[in-house]
């Protein structure tokens, strides 16, 4: 009995990484799993190892070690088992630009062994789904960038796959054409029970989506959970304060680190951020401390534990910050 629809254990990546120079290790340790019927959310910045990732579990790359099974089937020792149980939707659209959407998806059916009729009748029901039945005897190089989106998903579920891989589905796309995809991935996982991997760099797109959230830094998983325990595990409240000059000589941090309820603290350029007990208490102490000082401050923000708190949490920078880097 499959208790899982994926699962890695241990997986170890590296990658040359030039002459004289270390190996880049991409994958240190990796281990997550997810039940069937669940979204799994990898977030990360760019370089984080999600793709890798991906690619292992899709049978595209091989890990250096550890194990992996996906619908039940060993990643190395079961490749054809794996690759007819999975849809894959790369970064990078995966359509023929010059064919048709009808084209595309009929080829795609008749690769994954359907019938000609079953292929123009699957390819038909896509269309229609993705809201790209007018669309269908358009050549692709005229859709827009969601349209185009849409057909990638939509290659990717033609031989109804058990586990539907998306890397980065919605990169690039305006905020309409992004939420379109969001609302087709809550309806494939909610209302189908497809198992979703997906990979994002969008926080508030890893909040909406992920029914069960895994945040990768440095090639390992350092957090997961609901997005909603993740953030329900940070107690207190955020404080964000915006300085005119940055903080150079750490006397801000020294300065509130004294104040009572005031507890991690991050400076990253002129913007501070604390973990409080109860920001409505903190605030005052906080700005009151500041101007004793003579320190400017531009702004202060009290929020609620967001996705970006968990991650500075258990990464020690913002989320920006580990984008920039990356």
């Amino acid at each position: 009995m499959i208790t899982h629809a994926l699962e890695a254990v241990d997986l170890v990546k590296t990658y040359p990484a030039g002459r004289k120079k270390p190996p880049l290790r991409a994958l240190d340790g990796l281990t997550v799993s997810v039940p069937e019927g669940v979204v799994l959310g990898l977030l990360g910045p760019n370089g984080a190892g999600k793709s890798t990732t991906v690619k292992i579990l899709t049978t595209l790359s091989r890990a250096d070690s550890g194990t992996a099974r996906v619908a039940g089937y060993d990643v190395v020792a079961q490749q054809d088992q794996v690759r007819r149980s999975i849809g894959y939707v790369p970064q990078k659209t995966s359509s023929d630009p010059m064919a048709t959407g009808l084209e595309n998806l009929v080829l795609s059916g008749r690769i994954f062994g359907l019938s000609r009729q079953d292929a123009v009748r699957r390819a038909g029901e896509l269309l229609e789904r993705f809201g790209l039945a007018d669309h269908g005897s358009r050549a692709v190089k005229t859709y827009s960038g969601g349209m185009q989106r849409k057909l990638d998903v939509a290659l990717g579920l033609v031989h109804r796959p058990r586990v539907l891989f998306l890397d980065e589905p919605t990169t690039g796309l305006d905020p309409e054409a992004r939420a379109d995809l969001w609302n087709e991935v809550i309806r494939l996982s909610g209302q189908e029970g497809l198992t979703v991997l997906l990979t994002t760099h969008y926080l508030e797109e890893a909040d909406r989506l992920a029914g069960q959230l895994a945040i990768v830094d440095h090639g390992k998983i350092v957090a997961e959970g609901t997005p909603e325990a993740l953030k329900s595990a940070l107690r207190g409240d955020s404080v964000q304060v915006e300085l005119v000059d940055a903080d150079l000589d750490g006397s801000v941090r020294t300065l509130l680190q004294q104040l009572p309820g005031i507890g991690e603290i991050v400076v990253e350029g002129n913007t501070l951020r604390a973990r409080v007990d109860r920001g409505a208490t903190a605030v005052p102490a906080v700005l009151g401390a500041l101007e004793d000082k003579a320190i400017p401050v531009v702004a202060v923000t009290v929020s609620r534990p967001s996705l970006d708190d968990v991650y500075l949490q258990h990464t020690g920078r913002s989320f920006k910050v580990a984008e920039e880097a990356a």
